[in-house]
Formats: structure tokens, sequence, C-alpha cells
């Protein structure tokens, strides 16, 4: 539902900086005959090449045309990583967990691979690591998720990481629960605000509808105006998103010719955001007996001429619910 990726300027700390090396040879000069043949240059392609030179401004712009602000290049994603514990079992089972954090980008990604084995065994294992990470700083939760999974980049600074980890084995034989620690310290700054999304309201109750305004905006000259706004609520709650607003589409799922669609989310293309004109989508929120929440996020384009990765992603509000008596809407 929205494009992706992410830009910073420095990358994760002990990772080595390696840059392809720049030039190729020159061409080898052509030999010119001895007696070079005079030629005649037409003067309609002389002129041709004047005027073409003149349509174009000092960098290389048609004259006229809009200026645009490219995203910085980002630094290739770079892994730091920490031993976090050691989990032991029944019948000489052992796995080794690390903790990992990546970047290069506006996300961090944290990853718990494992080397694992079982004693007295022969066998060579691949090890699979699943479970949940949570990232603080000074005692304070910054952030958590799936393993592996990620977030928004927390900013430079020293981390404790904790995993909750399930690592089995292949071949099977190695199965074990537990929980890992380690310390990272991180690099990259955070980057900077480039769009917001604002909400209205920030509660729900349910057997009520609710009218939500969101206010997407644009604080950056980098990038254009494109972006992939989306609302979800949870899919067995029975909620219903619904709006007037042409540029939304509730989406479509199943194969052709199904026309059956998802209406416990939203799907909107913004083209026109703009620092200064934000844009806002009105959004009817109809819940049943269960209570949900609504979670929104944005994905937005940053482009670098042809580079493939150059998107962000940005989380908005999470409208909440309560079961309290709703005083209207």
């Amino acid at each position: 539902m929205r494009p992706h990726s992410t830009a910073c300027d420095h990358i994760w700390a002990h990772a080595t900086d390696v840059r392809p090396a720049v030039g190729a040879p020159e061409p080898e000069e052509e030999s010119m005959p001895s007696h070079p043949t005079p030629r005649r240059t037409p003067l309609v392609l002389t002129a041709a090449a004047v005027l073409a030179a003149a349509a174009l401004t000092a960098v290389g712009r048609p004259a006229g045309a809009a200026h645009r602000t490219l995203a910085p290049e980002p630094p290739p994603p770079a892994m730091l990583c920490a031993p976090a514990g050691t989990l032991k079992g029944e019948g000489g089972q052992r796995a080794s967990v690390s903790l990992c954090a990546s970047g290069g980008g506006a996300g961090t990604s944290l990853s718990a691979p494992a080397t694992c084995g079982r004693a007295g065994s022969s066998a060579s294992y691949t090890c699979r690591t699943s479970g949940t990470w949570t990232l603080r700083r000074d005692g304070r939760t910054v952030a958590t998720g799936p393993l592996p999974g990620g977030r928004e980049n927390p900013g430079p600074g020293t981390y404790e990481v904790s995993g909750t980890v399930h690592v089995r084995s292949s071949p099977a034989g190695v199965d074990l629960r537990g929980t890992v620690r380690a310390t990272l310290t991180l690099t990259d700054p955070k980057p900077a605000v480039t769009h917001r999304i604002e909400a209205d309201r920030l509660a729900l109750q349910p057997n009520t509808t609710t009218t939500v305004t969101y206010t997407v905006s644009r604080d950056s000259d980098e990038g254009d105006g494109s972006a992939r706004f989306g609302l979800i609520g949870e899919e067995t709650s029975g909620v219903e998103l619904t709006t007037a607003d042409p540029r939304c589409v509730n989406p479509l799922v199943g194969r052709y010719p199904s026309s059956a669609r998802s209406m416990y989310a939203l799907d909107c293309a913004l083209t026109d955001l703009q620092p200064g004109r934000p844009s806002t989508v009105v959004v009817r929120a109809r819940l049943a007996d269960a209570c949900t929440t609504v979670v929104s996020k944005l994905g937005y384009w940053m482009p670098r001429g042809q580079s493939l990765y150059t998107g962000g992603m940005l989380a908005g509000p999470t409208v909440t619910c309560s079961l309290s008596t709703p005083r209207g809407n």
C-alpha cells in the first residue's frame, strides 16, 4: 500500500565505509590522416546546436523548468551486532544468539541470528530465530517490534536491547526459548521530519459512527507531492472505514473476478502534497459491538534520479477505542 524505503548521512558504528573505485581508462586517441579532408558544417545544424545550448540553464535544466530538490543519497545499509546470550536445553541443545541492528536509512531493523547445535550430534544445523525485541535507553522503552523487524530510526545513542526468542533448527533437533540481552551503540542521526499525519479525534466507541479528519502535511522541499495514506482497523472487529474522498478506496482483495473489498482498511493516493499546502481526508469509522484501534501510515516518494529504493514510511496517530458511554460525535 505504500512505497518503500529511507535516508541518513551516517551509518551504524563499527561499519566500514567501502566505496567503489571511480574513474575509467582514458579512451585512446584516434590517429588523424596526414592530409585531413575539409568538412563543411551545414548552417542549419550549427543554428540548431546554438538554440539547443541556449535552451539549457547553467545546471543543464531546460529553461523555465521547475527546480527539483533531490533527497540526499543514503549510505549503504550497515549492520552492528553484539553477543546476547546462550540458550541451553535438554539433550545438550545449545544456541548462541546475537542481537543485530541494521540501518542506513530512516528505519532501524532488529534481528537475532543464532548458531545452534546438539551435544554428540554430527548434524549441521541451520537456525531460525523468531520472537520480539525491545529497545530501551536510560531505562525508558523507545521501541518494540517482532524479530526480525524494524521501526523508525531512534537516533544516535547507547541502547539496551532485549529479545524474547524462539530458536529452532533445520534439521530438527534444537528447539529453545529464552530471553537474551545486549548493548548496542548506534550512530545514525535521526532523520529530519519530512511529513506529518494529524487526526482531530483519537478515540472511538463501540456501536457508534465517528467522523475523523486526518491532515497530511509535507514539510520538506525534498521529493514531490506523491504519497499513499493508509488506515487499518482490526480485521475481525467488524469495523467499516468509509469516505466520500475520490482519492481513497477500500482495498480490493481476491482473485479476478472477485469484487470483495476490505472494509476495515482505506488506501488513499495523494498527489498534491506541498509545503504549506496540507491535504485532508475525512473518514467515517463505524464500529460494531467490538472495540478496535485504527492505525494510520504514510508511504512517500523521495526521488533520487533513477534509484529504486527512495521512499519512506511514516507511522501516524493511532485512534484508540473506549468502552465508556460516548458523549456524542
